[in-house]
């Protein structure tokens, strides 16, 4: 069996199964159920150092006694493509236990033309899929023989392939067996991320112009406004890495309203790697959200 290898793992998290459990379990103990049971949530992608535990209040979220297979939509960091990749693995490592690709989506996504084989070195270089992993084996563990996972990276796309997209994965979606991870971080601010607007901002602190530029994009995803979503992506230009995976998401959703199903997104967390007040600093937000969907 071919392994997906957790080429992060000692980097971005540890390498200690008792003691990378104890930490996500810390954090979800800490993180209260507020909007659940999830059928999608968006989580962010960091080093668990920064990003840990903000995206536990996500995870907390879901409920995995209903979850039979997990869509983890990652954004491409290390390969520009214009499409949506698959993996050739049959198995994704983690400290935990080994996550099981579901062979049969696989088969039936690539039979679509739409999608191709990721490279094994774009696979395993790719944080946006993998730091989801260690999470999902932890809310999982009851029911590590039941589940499946199908990653996807999501390349560079035009808004008719995140409608196309969101007509392949609509089927998927709709069934209440299917979870959705979008792996995102919000904001990437700084020099080294050629993002640096503020202006002075009314004399706030970079920090603040920041949290309020992230949150008019959270505002509009809550609204579940693809057109919206679009419209703030081009005014703003914010380095939202997951843009693509949301808008998908998005596109998903407004699927459903002809379906006798009602959808709520509500983002419930949201912290920086840093409180940026000069320009030589340089920070990443982070967000958590989830979203339910409930018949009318």
């Amino acid at each position: 069996m071919l392994h997906r290898r957790a080429t992060h793992c000692g980097k971005w998290y540890s390498t200690s199964s008792t003691e990378l459990s104890t930490s996500l379990q810390q954090w979800l103990d800490e993180a209260e159920v507020i909007h659940s049971p999830a059928r999608a949530i968006i989580a962010p992608h960091a080093s668990y150092q920064f990003s840990g535990p903000c995206a536990a209040h996500a995870y907390k979220q879901i409920d995995p006694s209903h979850v039979k297979r997990v869509f983890i939509f990652g954004p491409s960091h290390h390969k520009w493509f214009k499409k949506c990749a698959l993996t050739t693995t049959q198995a994704c490592q983690t400290p935990l236990y080994d996550l099981i690709v579901d062979s049969q989506v696989n088969t039936d996504l690539i039979s679509t033309g739409m999608f191709e084989w990721m490279d094994i070195q774009v696979d395993e270089a790719e944080h946006s899929i993998e730091m989801q992993l260690p999470y999902i084996a932890q809310i999982m563990r009851r029911y590590s023989n039941a589940f499946t996972v199908v990653p996807i990276l999501v390349g560079t796309l035009t808004p008719e392939q995140v409608e196309s997209y969101s007509d392949i994965f609509w089927k998927y979606f709709a069934d209440p067996e299917n979870l959705f991870i979008i792996s995102s971080d919000f904001c990437h601010w700084g020099k080294k991320f050629n993002y640096t607007p503020y202006n002075g901002y009314f004399g706030k602190p970079i920090y603040r112009f920041i949290e309020d530029l992230d949150k008019k994009g959270m505002d509009v995803i809550e609204k579940l406004d693809a057109n919206a979503f679009y419209t703030y992506l081009n005014n703003h230009k914010n380095t939202i890495c997951g843009r693509n995976p949301i808008l998908i998401l998005l596109r998903m959703v407004n699927k459903l309203y002809g379906c006798d199903y009602n959808a709520s997104l509500k983002f419930i967390k949201y912290c920086q790697s840093n409180k940026c007040v000069s320009e030589n600093d340089s920070s990443v937000s982070y967000a958590s959200a989830s979203l339910i969907v409930e018949r009318k």
